[in-house]
């Protein structure tokens, strides 16, 4: 079992925070089985903001993953369809318990230099 680190832009961090959002949407998923999720919110804010925990991966055509997740997929049908235009399979990391940190931390704290475009392993 893994952890990540996601970058995730701010309006998708605060749904994902106030409980609006349960799934986290990607094009691709880590290899590894993933457990935990680091939140990492991009500019402007630029911090670690939380770790969540998974409680699976969906895979789907768009279609169909937007039928099982919207009502809590945070994000609207026209963003989430462009998101996947030249897509025919979608993912969805489940997302669980969630735990915000009461100070965000930097991302020299897990020892990366740079935000990832994707996603990056910080243990496992």
């Amino acid at each position: 079992m893994s952890t990540i680190l996601l970058s995730i832009k701010p309006e998708y961090v605060h749904r994902i925070l106030d409980g609006s959002k349960k799934y986290e949407f990607r094009r691709s998923v880590a290899k590894r089985k993933v457990d935990r999720i680091l939140i990492y919110s991009t500019a402007p804010e630029m911090k670690v903001v939380a770790m969540v925990e998974v409680l699976g991966v969906l895979k789907d055509s768009p279609k169909k993953l937007w039928e099982k997740t919207r009502a809590h997929a945070g994000i609207s049908r026209p963003k989430f369809m462009d998101y996947y235009a030249d897509k025919s399979v979608a993912y969805a990391y489940q997302l669980g318990e969630l735990q915000k940190f009461d100070t965000p931390k930097t991302l020299a704290e897990y020892g990366i230099t740079a935000a990832p475009q994707s996603f990056v392993y910080i243990d496992g």
